[in-house]
């Protein structure tokens, strides 16, 4: 039920200012009609020389700006950040998780739910320049999919699969804050609807349900979908294992042919190879899905038609050497993926989510639905393609609907 702003800010107050028993506090997104002073501000208890102060790190367009205050000037500081027009906070404490959403008029729809199973989260007080990581490397599915050893350390072998998983995690956060700033807060009726296509061995998916669930405190129910029985078997035996049977699920199927009713808010897409990305994208768009991450695989498609059309002059020179036509048609493809993606209504990032020593197919596609479809967008599309004669798989995939 809606609530008084103010009183649902003045809960988040009293949980930030608990040094005791707070984790972490994140404001994002905005109101109607308002634009804070930054894109997303977040507030945690560090200990440091001086005693235990309170950390403040505003992130703008570009970097993160990190101070830390006394207590005595925390409650001032604190103030600061409440009164700028952020669309949502998560407030993460050790025994419970809290989400407030802020609706378009004005409202607050206030959130509170005690940690899985009665777990408690030790907030994390060390003051250094690493990262906060998204899951603790002695998460249970990590330790269950190998990625991490019992001592919590990552596995040798596993080391670019776990920083793969670890980036898309940290692309997705600021994705799922907009979403529940504007969207609608899951409850466990109504969990938030997850798909990873070409799920794999379920490195993914097991990661984001545990991201989503324990980090993020949101009820969500992940469905992985491959074409190999045998990802099936293993995934299903390992969801059992780990308690989630219900909540993770499974299905043995084509990308394109996959039936889910209703369909997922967030898809996910690691690596699906060459035109299988187009099957996610497309099937992200039919589906209406609020959310879209997609770190493309090979890209063969293009590649293959660039060696028969008539490429523009003067941009033959760019295609007459193998490797120079194969890099060109990387980045055509995923540019023409997301202008296809931005005529569908979607706002398009195109990233290098992880290191290129751990992968090389290192570039991710963040797609965020609006619902605004510009009117050049489709022109540019056409006029691209035209120019080149290229007939792109995606453009293809969504002329069936």
């Amino acid at each position: 039920m809606p609530t008084d702003l103010a009183e649902a800010l003045a809960v988040v107050r009293a949980l930030v200012l608990d040094d005791a028993t707070l984790v972490r506090a994140v404001a994002s997104g905005r109101r109607r009609g308002g634009t804070p002073a930054w894109r997303r501000a977040e507030l945690r208890w560090v200990d440091l020389k001086a005693g235990r102060l309170l950390q403040l790190a505003a992130y703008d367009a570009t970097q993160a700006h990190t101070s830390n205050h006394d207590p005595a000037a925390a409650p001032g500081v604190l103030d600061a950040v409440l009164a700028e027009p952020f669309g949502s906070w998560h407030v993460d404490t050790t025994t419970e998780t809290v989400q407030l959403r802020v609706t378009k008029k004005g409202a607050a729809m206030l959130h509170r739910a005690p940690r899985p199973d009665g777990t408690y989260r030790t907030p994390a007080r060390a003051h250094d320049r690493l990262k906060t990581r998204m899951l603790p490397l002695d998460d249970p599915a990590l330790l269950a999919l190998g990625l991490a050893d019992a001592q919590g350390r990552v596995k040798a072998s596993r080391e670019a699969k776990a920083r793969q998983v670890e980036e898309l995690l940290r692309a997705l956060s600021p994705a799922l804050d907009g979403l529940l700033a504007h969207a609608r807060m899951p409850t466990a009726d109504d969990p938030l609807r997850v798909a990873d296509l070409g799920c794999g061995n379920g490195y993914l998916t097991f990661a984001v349900h545990r991201w989503l669930t324990d980090v993020r405190g949101l009820p969500a129910r992940v469905v992985g979908v491959d074409v190999k029985e045998q990802s099936w078997r293993h995934n299903t035996d390992l969801a059992r294992r780990l308690g989630v049977a219900g909540d993770v699920t499974f299905k043995v199927g084509s990308i394109d042919g996959v039936v889910l009713d209703p369909g997922p808010e967030i898809v996910l897409a690691l690596h699906a190879c060459d035109t299988a990305t187009d099957d996610a994208l497309a099937r992200a768009v039919r589906w209406g899905s609020a959310v879209v991450l997609a770190a493309p695989c090979c890209h063969h498609d293009l590649a293959a038609q660039l060696r028969h059309v008539d490429v523009p002059s003067p941009y033959a020179l760019l295609t007459r050497h193998g490797i120079l036509r194969e890099r060109l048609a990387d980045t055509l493809t995923d540019g023409i993926r997301a202008a296809i993606l931005r005529r569908e209504g979607y706002r398009v990032d195109v990233i290098e989510f992880v290191e290129s020593r751990h992968t090389p197919r290192n570039t991710l596609l963040r797609a965020v639905r609006t619902g605004i479809r510009p009117g050049h967008a489709a022109d540019e599309v056409e006029a691209l393609l035209g120019e080149w004669g290229l007939h792109p798989a995606l453009k293809e995939r969504l002329s069936r609907r």
